[in-house]
């Protein structure tokens, strides 16, 4: 499956705008041998793994568990049913593709997308949304909430109207598994903290000052990455001490990075290294790296979106990351609704493992997250590394 293009054309003005600028190279990591053998050895036994645990505690099943049959898919055709996705934010890549994603797999199953809206990150929104979508009476909801309490209501009303809710990443709040929505399918967010954890490590050589920069809301995935990386980081790697956690609430996700890390490397002249808990936040700390010349900082994050490839690909500031497989997860939603539309028994929780990316694989995970072949910007960045 691969997905349309549309998103190449404005990425290139924007990599064509980061290749006129000239910044020094930042490939001086700290790699001592020991830590990096033991964090090389600790991302190899996590392939494939998944370490998060469900909203409601529950063992998460692989994304096999809602492969359909051909019979399957030949009766759900039948059916003529229609779907709507509900966004929290649409506008950035992970965003992008999980819609790609449910729309090519809606497209296969003969089920209609009759809406596709955005929240940008407002609850308020977000209900007037749901409420909107309602009147055209879809049989499905794809949906991530913005707030799981301020929402849980219009999700609610939802389900009683007899729409079948799949979630991404976590249900509203006093909803049930089986009874209230299909099912939750997510990345294992648990796990992309602990492969940035391991990864920041091999960077430093298990030694050095870093800051943390989380996400300050009541949302379940983004809370389980700050607690991978952060339980990861102390329990392996004593050398490396997290003087400094900030949070950030958005809607301005990179700006309030960027002044977060201004402030860190203000105050702490040898910090070696700052996670942020996704790639917009990433984007802030890059930009405060660069302001004061700290080109050496080591930033870890997760998602592979374009700016945060874009530095991998020339090996600047961004030294690695865990990958969320969005696309295929936005298949995999579609794929439950069809089940619960069958009336078939579906998992709770489902989960896509952890994908690390550093410089050397970058182009390959590229074509693994979004279905597409890398992008000219991208094969540009990474032939012409730094400078």
């Amino acid at each position: 499956m691969r997905r349309p293009s549309r998103f190449t054309v404005v990425p290139v003005a924007l990599a064509l705008g980061l290749a006129s600028c000239s910044f020094p190279s930042d490939t001086t990591h700290r790699e001592a041998a020991g830590v990096s053998q033991a964090a090389e050895a600790a991302l190899a036994s996590a392939e494939g793994k998944i370490f998060s645990k469900g909203p409601h505690g529950e063992n998460p099943a692989p994304p096999s568990s809602a492969d359909l049959t051909p019979d399957e898919v030949a009766r759900v055709k039948a059916k003529g049913a229609t779907a709507a996705i509900v966004m929290h934010y649409a506008g950035n890549d992970w965003a992008i593709a999980q819609i790609d994603g449910l729309k090519n797999e809606f497209g296969r199953l003969g089920i209609q997308v009759v809406a596709v809206t955005d929240a940008n990150f407002q609850p308020d929104r977000q209900v007037s949304n749901l409420e909107t979508v309602m009147a055209k009476k879809p049989a499905i909801i794809v949906s991530i909430p913005t707030d799981p309490v301020a929402t849980a209501d219009a999700y609610k009303a939802a389900a009683r109207a007899g729409a079948r809710l799949v979630f991404m990443d976590q249900p509203p709040s006093g909803m049930t598994p089986g009874r209230d929505y299909v099912s939750v399918v997510s990345a294992d967010n648990y796990g992309n903290g602990v492969v940035s954890a391991h990864l920041m490590a091999k960077a430093l050589g298990g030694k050095g000052k870093i800051g943390v920069i989380y996400h300050e809301a009541d949302f379940f995935v983004t809370r389980q990455r700050y607690e991978g990386f952060r339980t990861t980081i102390k329990q392996n790697y004593p050398g490396i001490s997290i003087v400094e956690t900030r949070g950030i609430a958005g809607p301005d996700f990179a700006g309030d990075a960027q002044n977060v890390a201004s402030a860190m490397l203000s105050k702490h002249a040898d910090l070696a290294g700052i996670w942020a808990v996704w790639d917009v936040p990433a984007e802030g700390v890059m930009a405060a790296a660069r302001a004061v010349g700290r080109l050496d900082l080591a930033i870890a994050t997760e998602d592979l979106g374009k700016i945060a490839a874009i530095a991998l690909a020339r090996d600047q500031l961004v030294i690695g990351l865990g990958a969320q497989v969005p696309f295929d997860q936005g298949v995999t939603e579609a794929r439950l609704a069809a089940k619960a539309l069958l009336g078939e028994k579906t998992p709770p929780y489902v989960a896509l493992s952890a994908l690390p990316v550093t410089h050397d694989n970058v182009l390959q995970a590229w074509a693994r997250v979004y279905h597409q072949e890398p992008p000219a910007f991208l094969k540009d960045s990474y032939r012409n590394g730094p400078g």
